[in-house]
């Protein structure tokens, strides 16, 4: 089993090499990087050409700044793993819980699964308590239309089968890709389960990067995929093995 670890880079300084090494410290070994720098400003390109390549699988460098669903379309297309997981570039999410998060799809239970942040016992940074409340409002939101009970569809933590994600066509370019792949892998009849994971939140002043704006248009997005978007297919898991 070979994990994908896909990092979509902005302005991330101060912590990419941090996450860097938290990967390759993570329980699993069999694993390759790929980070996607969506035309950062702040010297984080030039750290990541002149350190952290030699450091990771691969690194690819927009010539624009588009947004992290941009680079997380860039990047499942360079996936070769059976799985694949989406990593944030700062440190709210701890890789020790990659096991975590691929234990129902390696047993076979799982096409897809989120990272909650509001499951189980794990510590939890006490940060934006509008944030949270916007964050359940989406959710239950996405959950109206995707008939499905998820606890937190804005995660960052999300593992898929390789074969399922590089089957979407990612058409958000910023923060719109969470309701938009939700929607999605609802509709295509993915088996979707959740785990409880830790969540070390950061403030605006350390680097946080979603605002209000995002908010509305994940409403948007909501309303668009949910309604509109129609899979040319349904997911058809792979035979267990016996």
């Amino acid at each position: 089993m070979k994990l994908s670890i896909v990092i979509p880079c902005y302005n991330e300084l101060s912590t990419i090499s941090k996450v860097v090494q938290a990967v390759k410290n993570s329980p699993i070994h069999n694993l390759e990087i790929i980070i996607v720098d969506d035309f950062s400003i702040d010297g984080t390109r030039e750290l990541l050409q002149s350190n952290i390549e030699v450091e990771v699988d691969q690194i690819i460098y927009h010539q624009k700044n588009c947004g992290k669903g941009a680079a997380l379309r860039t990047g499942f297309k360079f996936a070769t793993g059976d799985i694949v997981i989406i990593q944030d570039a700062d440190l709210e999410y701890d890789p020790q819980e990659y096991p975590l998060l691929i234990e129902p799809i390696l047993s076979g239970k799982a096409d897809v699964v989120y990272g909650s942040r509001f499951l189980g016992g794990r510590p939890h940074r006490v940060v934006y308590y509008w944030h949270m409340v916007g964050n359940q409002f989406l959710t239950t939101l996405s959950n109206m239309f995707t008939n499905i009970n998820l606890t937190d569809m804005e995660t960052c933590y999300k593992a898929f089968r390789r074969e399922v994600v590089q089957s979407i066509h990612v058409e958000e370019n910023r923060f719109g890709f969470e309701p938009e792949i939700t929607a999605k892998v609802a509709k295509m009849g993915c088996r979707i389960y959740e785990v409880g994971i830790s969540y070390y939140g950061r403030t605006y002043e350390e680097g946080k990067k979603i605002g209000w704006k995002d908010g509305f248009k994940a409403i948007y997005c909501i309303l668009k995929y949910n309604l509109f978007f129609k899979p040319k297919y349904r997911y058809k898991p792979p035979l267990m093995e016996s």
